[in-house]
C-alpha cells in the first residue's frame, strides 16, 4: 500500500478483470511504433509511486485516461492542451502502437503510456490527491447481466479514483450504453468525495472530441452520456 493513501480492500484481488486480452490485428505501422517508441514514451508498471515530474520532464497538472483505445481522442486532447500532461493506460498492443505513432507524428511531448491493468496502475503507481483529472471514455459495457461483475466503474474502483484526485480534480466518464450510464451515475453519486457538475448527465465538454466511432453512433441515433464529477475540496 502506498503511504498516505487508502486502497479499498476489494481492489487488492484482481481475479475478475474488466477486459479480455485478444490477439487483435496490428498493422505494420503500429508494430513499428510499438517496438521503436514504447521505450521512449512508455512507462513500465511498478509497485511504487510514479514520479510524474521525472516521467514528463516538467511540473504540470496530470490527467489520466483509462482505456484510450486507438488513441485518436487522447492525441487530439493532448495537442489542444499543451499545458497539461496526459498519462494513457491501455492493455492492447494495436491501441498502444497507434497512440505511440500519433505521439511521434504530432510531437506530443505531454503524453506517456502505461500498458498494464488500470486498477493496478491506479492502486500502486498513483499518489493520493495527485491528479487534475481522470478520463474514462466508452468503457466496455459488458451488457450481458452475467458479465456485469466485469464492469470497470463499480464502487471500489470509483473510491480509488476519487482518492487519487486532487481537490477540485474531475472524473469524466462517457458511454453510449444507457443502462450502464444509469449504473455509473448511481455509483458516482454515492461516492461522498465526488460531486456531480450537473443535475444528472453533463453536456459534452469542448475538450472531448467526437471520435469516428461516436460520430457513426450519433448518425445512427445512439445517445451518448457524459458524466463529470468533481472531487470535493473538503474531503
Amino acid at each position: 500500500m502506498i503511504a498516505g493513501s487508502s486502497n479499498p480492500p476489494a481492489l487488492l484481488d484482481r481475479r475478475i478483470r474488466s477486459y479480455v486480452l485478444r490477439q487483435g490485428r496490428i498493422t505494420r505501422a503500429q508494430q513499428r511504433a510499438y517496438d521503436a517508441l514504447l521505450p521512449r514514451y512508455g512507462i513500465p508498471y511498478a509497485q511504487g509511486p510514479l514520479d510524474m515530474q521525472q516521467a514528463f520532464g516538467r511540473v504540470a497538472p496530470v490527467v489520466i485516461e483509462i482505456g484510450f483505445g486507438m488513441g485518436e481522442g487522447t492525441a487530439q486532447i493532448a495537442q489542444a492542451n499543451p499545458h497539461l500532461d496526459y498519462l494513457g493506460i491501455e492493455v492492447h498492443n494495436p491501441g498502444v502502437g497507434s497512440l505511440l505513432d500519433r505521439i511521434e507524428r504530432n510531437a506530443l511531448g505531454n503524453v506517456r503510456v502505461v500498458q498494464h491493468d488500470a486498477v493496478e496502475v491506479m492502486r500502486d503507481m498513483i499518489d493520493a490527491a495527485s491528479l487534475a483529472g481522470v478520463h474514462v471514455f466508452f468503457p466496455d459495457p459488458w451488457h450481458k447481466t452475467r458479465h456485469h461483475k466485469r464492469r470497470l466503474l463499480q464502487a471500489p474502483f470509483v473510491s480509488l479514483l476519487a482518492s487519487r484526485l486532487a481537490p477540485g480534480g474531475y472524473l469524466h466518464v462517457a458511454t453510449d450504453w444507457e443502462e450502464y450510464a444509469q449504473q455509473i451515475l448511481s455509483v458516482l453519486s454515492a461516492e461522498t468525495r465526488l460531486a456531480n457538475s450537473a443535475k444528472t448527465y453533463a453536456p459534452r465538454p469542448d475538450y472531448r472530441p467526437l471520435t469516428r466511432f461516436e460520430q457513426r453512433g450519433v448518425r445512427l441515433g445512439h445517445a451518448v452520456f457524459d458524466l463529470v464529477f468533481v472531487r470535493n475540496a473538503s474531503q
